[in-house]
């Protein structure tokens, strides 16, 4: 049957109670994200796991919850992590700075440096202070997190400084003082603006290789990270309970890593260029999710829905604009937007109505759009969506509480930002 899984994976799961109806009926329904969280843990309890949690061979985590609520699941430490390491050692263009054995700083969000902090926190038998010390925010001898703020921009000097203390801190290992960062692009962004504002330019050393991963990237950022760097940046994709399925080259060409994994593409909503991703995946052997929706959109090629014509990564299912023009993506959306403007930095459409909207946006220059980049750019909107779309220039966007960006706003945001 199509898109069903093979009998070796039936064999892995067999034992698994969320997958024993489907195992008696032959047909696995696509797996939706209140299912598995229905009757946790007890759906996914099996004598090896119960085992495992024993042991600490597996814990209890959340996913990240940027664009829906928080799930728990059940991997191995580390799952997240060695996929990624793994990728690093393995990439054409930066496996060489994980053979060096460069350190990598992490610049992402502070719920991520906060959970590095906890872990340590129990390990050692210490409090978590509000301002975690650099021991406290070391993952593990490899990797260090620097962000200890939910919104990047912030940021103040003594924030900067810490962490160019930290960048230091983690070149002096090696000969060449080379480094890995390890980022949202983002925050990356955010701190190369901040650098050049408090004049700390000297201070802040070229690293050798750049990751960005944990959330979509606007192209604009994109292209402005690589005007600032002259090192592969490289692009990963992926998620807290899948580990990362997609990695880029430093051009910006996608190849999978699909490992212990299975992809299929199903239409989302009424749209004919934007599908829905459904992956099969036991990589995570305490937790296999079978035909599981994990919420993200991609675009082909071809329109089709062959997963090896994937072209890109289109943002959220939670986050597609619908218009009278049709589904309009986070990707589709960015398209319209870089091609009015290089300028615009962080953006968010607050919608009124089905025909009207507000676009917020900010600048790298901080300066608000000319007139006839604004007028485009309603055009271009206009045209897309069939909305009348007003312009507004911010010289603040707020973060979300995930410590990311949403580039469609909820009602209650609108008065957030400044």
């Amino acid at each position: 049957m199509k898109n069903q899984p093979t009998a070796d994976v039936i064999e892995q799961v067999k034992d698994i109670p969320i997958y024993k109806q489907s195992i008696a009926e032959k047909f696995f329904p696509i797996l939706e994200k209140p299912a598995i969280a229905l009757d946790f843990p007890d759906n996914w309890m099996t004598a090896q796991l119960a085992a495992a949690l024993e042991t600490g061979a597996a814990e209890f985590v959340l996913s990240t919850g940027t664009h829906h609520a928080r799930m728990q699941i059940i991997r191995p430490p580390y799952f997240l992590l060695n996929s990624y390491y793994q990728l690093w050692s393995e990439h054409p263009d930066i496996r060489f700075t994980w053979q060096q054995q460069c350190q990598r700083v992490s610049l992402t969000t502070v719920l991520a440096t906060e959970h590095v902090a906890r872990v340590n926190a129990r390990k050692s038998g210490e409090d978590t202070a509000e301002t975690a010390s650099s021991r406290m925010r070391r993952l593990d001898q490899r990797t260090s997190y620097l962000n200890q703020k939910l919104d990047p921009a912030l940021w103040e000097r003594a924030d900067i400084e810490c962490m160019l203390d930290d960048i230091e801190a983690a070149r002096q290992p090696h000969p060449h003082g080379f480094y890995h960062l390890d980022c949202s692009s983002y925050h990356l962004a955010h701190f190369v603006l901040k650098v050049s504002e408090y004049g700390l330019g000297e201070r802040f050393p070229q690293p050798a290789s750049i990751i960005h991963a944990y959330e979509y990237t606007p192209a604009n950022v994109r292209r402005f990270l690589l005007e600032q760097f002259s090192c592969p940046v490289i692009d990963l994709f992926g998620s807290t309970e899948l580990g990362y399925l997609y990695y880029s080259d430093r051009h910006g060409r996608y190849s999978p890593y699909l490992d212990k994994m299975q992809l299929e593409l199903v239409p989302f909503a009424a749209s004919d260029s934007v599908c829905s991703l459904i992956v099969s995946s036991v990589r995570n052997p305490y937790m296999p999710l079978i035909r599981y929706r994990s919420g993200d959109c991609v675009q082909t090629a071809d329109g089709s829905v062959d997963p090896e014509k994937i072209v890109r990564f289109c943002g959220r299912e939670k986050e597609m604009l619908s218009t009278s023009h049709g589904i309009v993506s986070q990707a589709d959306f960015d398209d319209l937007v870089c091609a009015a403007s290089p300028n615009i930095f962080v953006y968010q459409l607050h919608t009124v109505e089905q025909s009207k909207a507000c676009l917020h946006y900010t600048t790298f220059d901080r300066a608000p759009l000319i007139p006839h980049e604004a007028a485009d750019l309603q055009k271009r909107i206009q045209e897309a969506t069939g909305m009348d779309c007003t312009i507004s220039h911010r010289t603040h966007i707020a973060i979300g509480k995930s410590g990311k960006y949403a580039w469609l706003a909820k009602p209650h945001e609108s008065a957030n930002n400044s």
